[in-house]
């Protein structure tokens, strides 16, 4: 597996996804490591959007006084391009293309609300990959 090539501007989400998607492809799929040049299959991909703060639940009045308003609920949405590649043959086996996957949370516990969504990412690769199986 590659690292996820990241066009957002939060870099520790290479590592969280890549980790994530490694880990399911080889304990949810059973595909084992090996070196790029050794594999029968690849998986690639690339974090193409990471929005972490999307309201999503409003109260009038609370902290922001009785003129303002309060968001009590939020959510990060991640969305990737992913593909599993049969090296052997030079096709695509599965692609996954603007794959888009939402974890909500209560502020300011967005790390909790990524971290939700990353799983959600993860049932999805594996679900269109086993699709294809």
């Amino acid at each position: 597996m590659l690292p996820f090539d990241n066009r957002t501007g939060e870099p520790q989400l290479t590592q969280e996804v890549s980790e994530a998607i490694r880990n399911a492809a080889q304990g949810r799929l059973g595909l084992r490591a090996a070196a790029e040049a050794d594999a029968d299959a690849v998986v690639r991909g690339e974090i193409i959007r990471y929005e972490p703060d999307i309201p999503l639940s409003f109260q009038t009045g609370g902290q922001a006084g009785a003129s303002g308003v309060d968001v009590t609920r939020r959510q990060v949405q991640i969305v990737i391009n992913v593909e599993i590649i049969d090296q052997r043959e030079g096709k695509t086996l599965w692609r996954g293309s603007s794959l888009s996957v939402n974890g909500e949370y209560s502020p300011p516990q967005e790390a909790e609300g990524r971290r939700v969504a990353i799983q959600k990412l993860v049932t999805s690769f594996v679900e269109g990959a086993q699709s294809q199986w």
